[in-house]
């Protein structure tokens, strides 16, 4: 997911996306715990969509 992509949704649609991520970011640490996640840069990169969302509400925040 990339930032540009980010930045046409509204406000509430980008709350929603951020929760699931969340959740996503959630059950890859707990599938790396039990030793059940295989591809560990999906961790990385959900890690990196978190703050790709956050940062795209934040500048929608401050341009209100």
């Amino acid at each position: 997911m990339k930032y540009t992509e980010l930045q046409d949704k509204s406000l509430e649609e980008l709350n929603k996306l951020l929760k699931e991520k969340k959740l996503e970011v959630f059950t890859l640490k707990v599938k790396l715990k039990t030793m059940q996640l295989t591809n560990t840069a999906e961790l990385r990169e959900a890690k990196k969509d978190v703050a790709r969302i956050k940062t795209a509400i934040s500048a929608k925040m401050k341009n209100r």
